[in-house]
């Protein structure tokens, strides 16, 4: 028995062969990750799918049934697709809370500029009526700008 044989093959008890298909993604110091792969998968069924792909996707291949399987385990009914669910809902409660607080948002900015214009107005009215009586009412309104201004 050759201590340089992948998890697959150790698991299977068979010899690793140098062209192994499990070798490269289920490596001997990693075990669990073929015997959750396999478990759910089985073996022959992962060996057809690695081979049937091109090699460039074979890792993601691999790591993808590795986490499906592990949702599988957690969740047997569900699987992936409960987290799927359960990520979705979180976005969509996210999205609901934006919305609120994006409505707080503008309720309060209505509130400040009506508050705003409230002030501006008393204080308009209060430099009109501290005008003295020769200065014209053209003059009492630029000043009231140049105060909105500054």
């Amino acid at each position: 028995m050759n201590s340089s044989r992948c998890a697959a093959c150790r698991y299977l008890r068979r010899r690793c062969a140098s062209d192994c298909i499990f070798s490269p993604y289920f490596p001997s110091n990693n075990p669990q990750r073929f015997v959750s792969v396999h478990r759910i998968y089985g073996a022959s069924n992962v060996a057809k799918l690695l081979h049937q792909l091109p090699t460039l996707l074979r890792v993601e291949a691999a790591d993808s049934l590795y986490f499906e399987a592990q949702c599988r385990v957690q969740d047997p009914v569900y699987g992936c697709v409960g987290l799927i669910f359960m990520l979705q809902q979180q976005v969509h409660n996210a999205g609901s809370q934006l919305a609120k607080t994006q409505a707080e948002i503008a309720v309060l900015k209505s509130q400040a500029q009506h508050l705003q214009a409230q002030q501006v107005e008393v204080h308009c009215n209060n430099n009109w009526t501290m005008l003295p009586t020769s200065a014209s009412p053209i003059k009492g309104i630029v000043n009231a700008a140049l105060l909105i201004l500054f």
